[in-house]
């Protein structure tokens, strides 16, 4: 019965002057993400409100899944039309829709209308008072209930009157492009997919780096990666992703460096590359999924000596979390059970057998000493072999 959607959005809602920007952002999402429906669909925008109009059959479990992915929606809520043919018409049409949609009338209910056209015979509280007394003559089981009823019945008059009752609600957040751009440094394990998912959450565009290290990690482990990156895009669109083979930079750490220090060091040189790629892609930030205490590179004088090498911010929103939080994000957004496939990434490869939980910054430097024979050499060539792909969600 449903052939529209009145699309809720809720920060959007305050942002004065700019809201129109952040609208049409959202409207735009909205396309990209109806894009990978069945149907055809018309999203419009007026007086504060964005709707979304099926122009041809269209599967509707389909789209409500594909519009609850777009952040800056609230809400989405079925709508139907009635057109204005006097008030008997429309209270003929809201009973209709209160027995289609409703057909256990053990319920309470209440009607909340809303005039954007003023010109209409009847106020608000008329319409209310009116539409209540047609359903309750109607239906003598249903009760009224205006504090908690378990039906909001909804009737908005516009140019054409809109009734809804349902709302699913959507993920929230803000228009994935409407806060920028920042890469994503990721990795094939539950932590990065999360984090970038909950920054692109903010309204901001997602690029990401990826560190191979062939022949210890396999082209497992790197298809594990885009299939990640793939499942990301189905939120935040496409993902420009940049494969860098890491391997040589890695060797030469190990060959040069402490081993209890090489996580660490190991990691200094990602960011340096990672911001690299993102200054080369205007990119505003990084983004990782650290979380302090995890494990030894993200206790507090971890981050703090791998933050040292980095001029752009660094953007952590797992950074309080606990685990057990991380892994129902990762469930909620479809990542998990691809992030525990067990093909291991660099990181993992390379790990000492006991590493510095509290690094010295001036001691790290002073190690780094060792590397300066041929490491800006190596990292130039990481950049120039940068493999890139444009990953999209497929079904």
């Amino acid at each position: 019965m449903f052939t529209a959607f009145l699309i809720k959005y809720a920060e959007i809602g305050i942002k004065g002057k700019n809201r129109h920007l952040f609208e049409e952002a959202l409207a735009q999402q909205i396309k990209y993400a109806l894009k990978r429906c069945e149907g055809e669909f018309k999203v419009t925008r007026t007086q504060g409100r964005i709707y979304v109009d099926a122009l041809s059959e269209f599967d509707y479990e389909e789209t409500v899944e594909e519009l609850k992915t777009v952040f800056g929606v609230s809400g989405i809520c079925p709508v139907v039309y009635a057109e204005d043919e006097g008030f008997e018409k429309l209270a003929e049409r809201v009973v209709k829709y209160m027995d289609e949609v409703y057909p256990d009338k053990k319920i309470t209910f209440k009607v909340q209308a809303r005039r954007a056209r003023k010109n209409y015979p009847m106020d608000s509280m008329q319409i209310n008072c009116e539409l209540g007394g047609a359903i309750l003559e109607a239906f003598p089981e249903i009760k009224v209930d205006v504090h908690k009823p378990d039906v909001l019945l909804n009737i908005e008059i516009r140019e054409k009157i809109y009734i809804y009752s349902i709302e699913i609600p959507g993920p929230g957040g803000m228009p994935v492009g409407s806060n920028g751009k920042a890469m994503l440094l990721l990795s094939g394990g539950i932590d990065s997919p999360v984090a970038g998912y909950m920054v692109s959450k903010r309204g901001v565009k997602i690029d990401a780096v990826y560190f191979h290290a062939p022949p210890y990690t396999s082209d497992r482990a790197k298809q594990k990666v885009i299939d990640l990156a793939k499942l990301v895009s189905r939120y935040t669109g496409p993902i420009y992703l940049h494969i860098i083979n890491f391997t040589d930079i890695q060797l030469y750490i190990y060959e040069k460096c402490p081993h209890e220090e090489l996580t660490i060091i190991m990691r200094r040189y990602m960011m340096k590359i990672a911001e690299k790629i993102a200054k080369d892609t205007e990119c505003l930030g990084l983004i990782t999924g650290e979380s302090i205490g995890q494990v030894a590179s993200q206790t507090i004088q971890s981050l703090a000596v791998t933050n040292e090498v980095c001029t752009l911010p660094v953007f952590r929103p797992l950074i309080g979390f606990d685990k057990m939080e991380i892994v129902d994000i990762s469930e909620k957004i479809g990542t998990y059970e691809t992030s525990i496939l067990p093909y291991e990434d660099c990181c993992t490869i390379f790990v000492a057998k006991h590493p510095v939980t509290k690094p010295n910054l001036n001691v790290i430097k002073r190690h780094e000493q060792n590397l300066e024979e041929k490491i800006d050499e190596l990292v130039q060539t990481a950049l120039d072999t940068d493999e890139m792909i444009v990953v999209n969600w497929e079904k």
